[in-house]
């Protein structure tokens, strides 16, 4: 059974109303496995005036409202199975948030559900939790108004630690009337994030919101990064420090001009760096990875089955893609299970556990290129798994899965991008992504893609050398010009001899 039979697919349309952006975003889920199919935002800046007036900001209100009307408009024409229309700080906490809800369910026939800061806290942490289940330290995310940290870690059953606290931390809560000031912002920061320091002491953080992930954007773009992909892009602090500081000191004219900051993100982009640098002293940190997943998916998490929450992201996003494009579904868990004895020979990469999930994940992938045009079989495969939208992977990581896919169809070892995969991926990892899709290949060709076929056949690494076998009357399995020819370069990429059953006269 394909995994579209086995998990049939849900439209969900969510609806963010935070402090300085409103946002519409559809997914498409298969079980476990997140699309985002359509997603538009307006940086209404509904916070703006909060700290002041203790009101919604007029234009932001008036933005928001056209935003939303076109939003339902958009949910009317594709109904989808469900809509999650949540508010978070900015609504919250002004007094006319009530009546701003009441306009909208008037105007729209949105019906908003105001998040409380121990929700908003709560969703922004399993969101990161669903996008990367490893993720250990304190989850923070900073929007227009606010500042949510809640623990996080491997003892939690991917469930946060704590209720998490809300701050007084996003940048329209921290404006001041006198004007931007550094000294005088690093100060009010630091009193702000006292009180919560110890509890919250670690040395990761898993970074939230929208303008720090523009801050990773620019930091990326600055370091020539292969990958300009934000989520699980992992920074030390001592970066951090360096690039914040260097943000805080520059005018809004200056940060305009940089690649990908708006005039709108650009007026809060100080106050976020100010509060990312204020963090690295309160808590301690050595790191910050950033999360593109946050409240909204984490509200999409919390509506899974406990059994569903608890499926690896990427095994779920690999099996969802790589089942469209295959050809026999059984393909996958076949050549996960032929493969073992050879892996197991492998050189760790990183780490057993892992090591398997990266294994049964291009397993996953391993027909991937079936549809494809042969000619450009190899580019197309190595560059779709290198920066696709599946969550729950390092960029290392990424970089493993299309080293592996490159072999798998046959591409050179040096792969279509060798100076990317040198900066994301150690020797190590090269090697034993490579052998891994080299053995693939083999197991491929060698069967047809037949599962029934591959299970008359064995791999093992036996002193020294790796010995191809067939079982009873199957023996003519191992005939042939490309056979024999695929296994010797996974037995050269193991550096290994090798040896081959011959077959039996009929």
């Amino acid at each position: 059974m394909g995994v579209e039979a086995e998990y049939p697919s849900r439209q969900i349309a969510v609806i963010d109303i935070g402090s300085n952006s409103v946002r519409l975003v559809l997914y498409r889920l298969e079980g476990r496995a997140v699309w985002t199919m359509f997603n538009e935002k307006v940086l209404a800046g509904l916070g703006r005036d909060l700290a002041a007036t203790r009101r919604l900001s007029v234009p932001g209100v008036a933005s928001a409202m056209t935003a939303l009307r076109r939003f339902a408009a958009v949910i009317e024409g594709v109904q989808p199975d469900q809509t999650i229309i949540a508010a978070t700080a900015a609504v919250r906490e002004a007094e006319d948030g009530p009546e701003f809800c009441a306009r909208v369910a008037a105007e729209t026939g949105l019906q908003v559900r105001v998040l409380s800061g121990e929700e908003e806290a709560r969703y922004s942490a399993l969101g990161v939790l669903a996008g990367a289940p490893g993720s250990s330290g304190v989850a923070a995310d900073m929007g227009g108004a606010s500042l949510e940290l809640t623990r996080i870690g491997n003892g939690g059953r991917n469930r946060p630690l704590d209720k998490g606290v809300t701050l007084p931390l996003g940048p329209f809560s921290l404006a001041d009337p006198k004007g931007f000031d550094v000294e005088r912002l690093r100060a009010r920061i630091a009193r702000r994030l006292a009180p919560v320091a110890d509890a919250y002491a670690t040395t990761d953080l898993h970074a939230v919101g929208g303008a720090w992930r523009s801050l990773a954007q620019m930091h990326m773009a600055m370091t020539e990064h292969p990958l300009r992909i934000v989520h699980e892009y992992a920074m030390t602090a001592a970066d951090v420090r360096d690039l914040t500081r260097l943000v805080a000191r520059q005018s809004k004219a200056s940060l305009e001009k940089l690649p990908g900051v708006s005039k709108r993100r650009a007026e809060t982009l100080p106050y976020a760096a100010l509060v990312l640098d204020g963090l690295i002293d309160a808590l301690g940190l050595k790191s910050v990875t950033f999360s593109a997943w946050g409240v909204r998916e984490g509200l999409l998490y919390a509506g899974l089955s406990p059994e569903m929450a608890a499926v690896d992201p990427l095994l779920a996003g690999c099996s969802a893609w790589g089942g469209r494009q295959g050809v026999d579904p059984a393909l996958p868990r076949a050549l996960d299970g032929w493969l073992q004895p050879v892996v197991s020979a492998m050189p760790e990469a990183f780490g057993e556990e892992r090591d398997a999930v990266l294994t049964s994940s291009v397993c996953r992938l391993a027909d991937l290129g079936a549809r494809l045009h042969p000619d450009h079989r190899v580019d197309l495969v190595f560059n779709q798994v290198l920066r696709s939208p599946i969550p729950g992977q390092t960029h290392a990581e990424r970089a493993f899965l299309a080293v592996a896919m490159n072999a798998r169809y046959g591409g050179e070892a040096k792969t279509p991008s060798p100076g990317a995969i040198d900066r994301l991926l150690s020797e190590t990892g090269q090697k034993r992504a490579r052998a891994l899709g080299l053995a693939m290949r083999l197991a491929c060709d060698l069967s047809g893609r037949s599962p029934q076929l591959l299970a008359n056949a064995a791999a093992t690494v036996e002193k020294g050398a790796l010995r191809i076998t067939a079982a009873d009357g199957y023996a003519d399995m191992l005939l042939g010009e490309q056979t024999r020819r695929r296994a010797k370069a996974l037995a050269e990429a193991m550096g290994l001899g090798l040896k081959m059953q011959e077959a039996t006269p009929h």
